[in-house]
């Protein structure tokens, strides 16, 4: 048995990462414990902002084993999606076995234009070799990167044939009105990659946000997932998603997170990515005195 499906505020947390590339679990943790202390509800581990698919499989069930340890795992998800199903279906079962939350799982994405039965036809084998340890499965539909779209009919043909494993969605379309349409399927969640978005949560159906600037942002983002409609919250946590995308996403995030903790080496990041310039990182905006925030 599965623990309750994840709602509210999560953070698409950043990699840390060692010189030589690999996964760092310590510094991981203490940014990990911070975020679960100041206004996440879950983690979402080895997204696009954990730099997952720049990381070999071995270790990035290594990396789950060692938050899995530390914390509990029915308060993360973990992404698993890889272009080819084996890979997915290993590291599937590897984050059944520990107990994370879910499973957020890609498209498999090299293939372009593929037949909705084709991509079905993923998806059903890969509940199959999972079916000894049901983990909930999210679809996490980012077509800029996939070049794939979850159409909401082809969403709702998997949640009619799999209504005990298909739980849900990321959005990373950044359509709003793409995402409500997801989330009128029945006992299916969707869940933005905006924490700005969680002002229309009540109003479009969403469970909450996935966000990468959640790594900084997450106690202002509870407060608005607590009171939505505070418009000047709304507008304020916004503006801060804003200022740190400013300048490109996910060295911007790792930047500002080891501002945040003193940790000089969270700021690495994997090729293909690059670190910022001096000039993007005297752009990045400062941290409050009295909170983490971007101020």
């Amino acid at each position: 048995m599965f623990p309750k499906r994840p709602r509210g505020v999560i953070a698409a947390i950043a990699t840390a990462l060692t010189e030589d590339g690999r996964p760092d679990p310590a510094p991981m943790l203490r940014h990990a414990r911070w975020l679960l202390d100041n206004g996440c509800d879950a983690l979402n581990l080895l997204g696009t902002t954990g730099e997952a698919s720049s990381l070999p499989a071995s270790a990035r069930m290594d990396l789950m084993s060692d938050l899995a340890r530390e914390i509990a795992p029915a308060r993360m998800m973990v992404g698993t999606g890889c272009p080819d199903l084996a890979t997915t279906v290993t590291l599937t079962r590897h984050a059944a076995e520990l107990g994370f939350a879910a499973a957020l799982v890609l498209p498999p994405y090299y293939y372009k234009g593929v037949d909705e039965a084709g991509l079905h036809a993923y998806f059903e084998r890969l509940i199959e070799a999972t079916a000894d340890r049901p983990i909930p499965i999210y679809l996490y539909n980012f077509p800029q990167m996939t070049g794939l779209r979850f159409e909401p009919g082809f969403a709702a043909w998997l949640k009619a044939s799999f209504p005990d494993r298909i739980a849900g969605a990321k959005d990373s379309s950044g359509d709003l009105d793409y995402a409500a349409e997801l989330a009128r399927i029945g006992g299916f969640d969707v869940f933005p990659s905006d924490e700005a978005a969680l002002a229309q949560c009540e109003a479009r159906g969403f469970a909450g946000c996935i966000s990468a600037t959640v790594n900084l942002t997450a106690p202002l983002a509870q407060r608005l997932w607590t009171d939505p409609a505070d418009a000047a919250l709304a507008k304020e946590v916004g503006r801060r998603r804003r200022a740190i995308a400013a300048t490109p996403l996910i060295p911007s995030v790792k930047a500002l997170v080891a501002r945040l903790h003193d940790l000089p080496g969270y700021a690495r990041v994997l090729p293909p990515l690059a670190p910022l310039t001096d000039e993007q990182a005297r752009a990045l905006p400062g941290l409050s005195p009295h909170a983490a925030e971007p101020a």
